[in-house]
């Protein structure tokens, strides 16, 4: 591998391990919270949602591969990165990539203060902020058109969910 190379693939390896070690995390909360009688909603356009991040993981990797990270949307990309880390740690075991109705109240400590869907304003920031580490752009704008589609479906389930179905 060239020394050039070698930042991207650590930005790549760490986008991949990272969505990796979350799927584990979702599954694990996801078992345990349908084991004491939650309810899964909205399942059908799951699968969306897993073939928009998995294209979109794999177009920063194949083109984004070796090419030169900038500093600026790196350190964007961090600051996006404390903000996963202060949601994931204010849901806990309620956090999934799924949407799961536990029937207990709806959390709203941490960033949930202040955002409806402080997770999917983080997303819609990654998708956007990823590519445009490695120089991107059109995967950025692609993308992000992209999960703009995918959010507008989601959300409503999720919503509908929460409602009771209204």
């Amino acid at each position: 591998m060239s020394e050039g190379a070698l930042p991207s693939a650590l930005f790549i390896a760490f986008l991949v391990v990272q969505r990796l070690a979350e799927l584990s995390i979702a599954r694990r909360n996801t078992r345990r919270l349908l084991a004491r009688g939650a309810v899964e909603h909205g399942a059908r356009h799951y699968p969306l949602i897993v073939a928009l991040h998995a294209g979109w993981l794999v177009c920063i990797a194949v083109f984004g591969w070796g090419r030169p990270v900038h500093p600026l949307f790196l350190a964007l990309f961090v600051i996006l990165q404390v903000l996963r880390v202060w949601i994931l740690a204010t849901l806990g075991r309620r956090w999934t990539t799924r949407i799961i109705v536990t029937g207990e109240p709806l959390v709203r400590r941490g960033p949930f203060r202040w955002l409806r869907h402080p997770n999917y304003t983080l997303v819609v920031a990654e998708i956007a902020v990823a590519p445009l580490v490695l120089g991107l752009t059109w995967a950025a704008v692609l993308f992000s058109v992209l999960n703009a589609a995918v959010l507008w479906i989601r959300i409503r389930a999720e919503n509908a969910a929460l409602h009771g179905g209204r």
